[in-house]
């Protein structure tokens, strides 16, 4: 018997085995958790290069958000210095925690809509405060109103010569020049459902778009999306607590409505002229991405409906003339570009192409003339990197060097580091080794990083980095792993039944009676968009459940990211089977080796796509003797067109799929005491969700138990929510389960 097979026999029958916990010197409470700034201080916010590279600036707020100051770190030195005051930065940025519209706080947060943006110049700033813009002179410290309509300004950008601003107002793009201040409207659409250069919900969500404009690189024309909403249905959502309740009609295409229709437009920024270019017959598709090539040439990206193709074109700014120029197909799968996205070489008539083609996300190099772009197809000259692992971004480039840069799971799915290859497919080497998760933002000559940082063993940093791997800190924070005693989970590895590895963790409590049962809580998540089982800070939750004497217990099926095509694809068609064959599975193996687990006294729970797994699992299941579902969907028809079809495929192709993935259907069949949570202002996963799912639950007759948040979204924000909700759940398992 081997010393690993020994060790784990040893822990799975001495309940003594324990994960050592940390000596802690402050209390660890579901209010510790919430407090402004969490159990490691508050991180910088709206992290940004200026154009020339020498600095990374950021907003630093104190602990409980009140003043803030801009900062910087010089790339050169290291030294950090305050750019704006914080008086002088209270009236041009406020802490989006003191918005009271909880949807608007929401959209700022979880669509990281910057605060400010660099000037070309590196010498101005222009801050976004709540929809009015102000320019603000680094070397005066002064700040200038840039806009004063009654109507709100939003997503500026800079002319690349810095000479104009552009921005959107009203669905419409205007432009105003910096030295005269004189304003210019280019898009002249007076419908609320007519968008031009703006961004609606569905594309924001589900395609990551952050942008749906672009100025041209001689700052002459901008190329931009126009968005037809018009067929697009509305979902009501409610604000309940005014005597006389309002409504909000929010766009939001379901399964199988009509999506935006959309088209591309460049529009000259002297004389407001569009000029239309048309890619496709096709009206039923999305534009997820576009821009320039260089000076005339526009670069976009077409993806089918099934999106399982995408498409790229180039096309000749100046004639509309458009070439297909390179197909990508993924059958019996999805195209997965979020967070892969093609880049563009400036300086050489070549580009970086993420594919999934050989089974695993890695990294294309494509060329095209540069001279005549649309004389013929894009040439494949090479793949840059491979094995069995995911490319999970690109970061950067440094075309004088010929270098790309990279975050990949390369080694461990469980965590994500910073790669660099070169163009030729020669010299891959990590830029970042510490276990645990690297997050890396480039400057964009490539020649520096910033490295958000976090592992099972260590708290939060961040530093600013150099090639040569030499690094400067900008914020550490507090060490919230030794000073709430937070303990590393035990990291497992169970087999699927079709022999792949799915991997786990697993946190016991601190301490407990020898011979005595411990009841077992499963977080999970199980959907296309999350992994639980990553090496990064040990969740406070799980540590404050089990010191309360429970057990804690996560895995990743099959369908979860950072894994294979193969893996993530298996749910194809279907949602929960899969999964909860893999959750059962791993469970077993589980209880297998850690007999001190009560195999009577098991519950789940879950938020979002986890929620949903959590009603599948209790109706599909006699396993589980309670349960929380938070903000779940109950029948995937309620949920957008964009994600969902992209996993389960369009409607009318799998009705059948669809009915087995809508859980209010096995409503009668439901097992063990649930606890159903959700806002009453969700518009990601409608409140329309937990109502269908009551409604059933009543006409079977079963008995729940059911909280709702007044005014609340998808995240159920602020202190006081969350504290109270998390309590909740603490209660329901100690209730249900002791």
């Amino acid at each position: 018997m081997s010393l690993s097979v020994l060790a784990i026999f040893f822990c799975a029958n001495l309940v003594i085995c324990a994960q050592a916990q940390n000596s802690p010197t402050k209390p660890l409470t579901i209010e510790a958790m919430f407090q402004p700034g969490g159990l490691a201080g508050r991180a910088p916010e709206t992290m940004e290069w200026s154009p020339d590279g020498a600095k990374l600036s950021f907003i630093q707020r104190d602990e409980k958000g009140e003043k803030g100051e801009l900062w910087y770190v010089d790339t050169a030195t290291g030294e950090k210095k305050v750019l704006v005051s914080a008086a002088k930065l209270a009236s041009l940025d406020s802490d989006v925690n003191k918005l009271k519209n909880e949807r608007e706080k929401e959209r700022l947060t979880r669509y990281h809509v910057a605060a400010y943006v660099w000037a070309p110049d590196s010498k101005h700033l222009l801050f976004d405060s709540r929809g009015q813009l102000w320019l603000y002179d680094l070397g005066t410290q002064t700040a200038v109103q840039f806009t004063s309509a009654p109507d709100p300004s939003g997503y500026p950008q800079f002319s690349p010569d810095g000479n104009r601003v552009a921005y959107v107002r009203k669905h419409n793009l205007y432009v105003r020049t910096v030295k005269d201040n004189q304003e210019k409207q280019l898009t002249k659409d007076s419908s609320d459902d007519l968008l031009n250069g703006d961004i609606d919900w569905v594309y924001a969500e589900e395609l990551a778009v952050r942008s749906n404009y672009f100025w041209s690189p001689d700052s002459k024309q901008i190329v931009f999306l126009h968005m037809d909403e018009t067929k697009v249905p509305t979902y009501p959502i409610t604000d309940w607590m005014p005597t006389h309740p309002s409504v909000d009609q929010e766009k939001y295409p379901k399964v199988g409505d009509p999506n935006p229709v959309v088209k591309l437009g460049v529009v000259d920024a002297d004389k407001s002229k569009v000029k239309w270019i048309e890619l496709t017959s096709d009206t039923d598709t999305y534009i997820p991405r576009f821009g320039w090539v260089r000076e005339g040439v526009i670069w976009a990206e077409v993806l089918n409906r099934l999106q399982d193709k995408l498409d790229l074109y180039l096309v000749d700014a100046k004639s509309g003339k458009s070439r297909l120029v390179l197909t990508e197909t993924t059958p019996g799968a999805w195209i997965s570009f979020n967070e892969v996205e093609v880049r563009f070489l400036k300086a050489s008539g070549q580009f970086l192409w993420p594919s999934w083609r050989d089974g695993n996300m890695h990294l294309y190099l494509y060329s095209f003339d540069k001279q005549n772009p649309i004389a013929a197809d894009a040439k494949l000259e090479r793949q840059l990197e491979k094995g069995d692992y995911e490319v999970t971004e690109i970061l950067g480039a440094d075309e004088a060097a010929g270098t790309a840069f990279f975050e990949a799971n390369k080694d461990d799915p469980r965590q994500t580091q910073i790669f660099s290859v070169n163009l030729d497919g020669s010299g891959m080497k990590a830029l970042t080794t510490a276990e645990g998760e690297h997050r890396a933002e480039f400057s964009e000559d490539g020649k520096h990083y910033s490295d958000m940082y976090s592992g099972s063993q260590a708290s939060p940093r961040i530093t600013l980095c150099a090639l040569d791997g030499s690094c400067h800190p900008v914020w550490d924070g507090k060490d919230e792993i030794k000073d709430y005693g937070l303990r590393e989970p035990k990291y497992l590895e169970f087999k699927a039944d079709d022999g792949t590895t799915l991997y786990g963790r697993l946190l016991l409590p601190p301490d407990s009676a020898a011979g005595s049962k411990i009841p077992l809580i499963i977080n999970i998540y199980g959907g296309p968009a999350a992994q639980m089982v990553r090496k990064d800070v040990p969740s406070a939750y799980d540590e404050i459940l089990a010191r309360k004497g429970f057990a804690i217990f996560a895995v990743d099926n099959r369908g979860t990211p950072g894994r294979d095509r193969k893996f993530q694809t298996a749910i194809r068609h279907e949602f929960g089977a899969v999964e909860l064959k893999d959750q059962l599975t791993a469970l077993d193996q589980l209880l297998a080796q850690y007999p001190q687990l009560d195999k009577n006294r098991i519950a789940i729970w879950g938020w979002s796509n986890g929620g949903s797994m959590t009603l599948y699992s209790m109706t599909h299941s006699d396993r589980f003797r309670a349960g929380v579902a938070v903000a779940p969907v109950t029948n995937q028809a309620n949920y957008d067109s964009i994600y969902t079809e992209r996993y389960m495929g369009l409607l009318n192709d799998d009705k059948a799929g669809y009915e087995q993935s809508d859980v209010t259907r096995s409503a009668d069949k439901l097992r063990g005491a649930l606890f159903l949570v959700h806002g009453t202002s969700d518009d990601n996963v409608h409140f329309q969700n937990s109502i269908q799912m009551i409604n059933a639950l009543i006409n079977a007759g079963k008995q729940f138990r059911l909280m709702i948040y007044p005014n609340k979204t998808h995240s159920i924000a602020g202190k006081d929510a969350r504290v109270h909700l998390f309590t909740m759940i603490q209660e329901h398992f100690e209730r249900e389960l002791k």
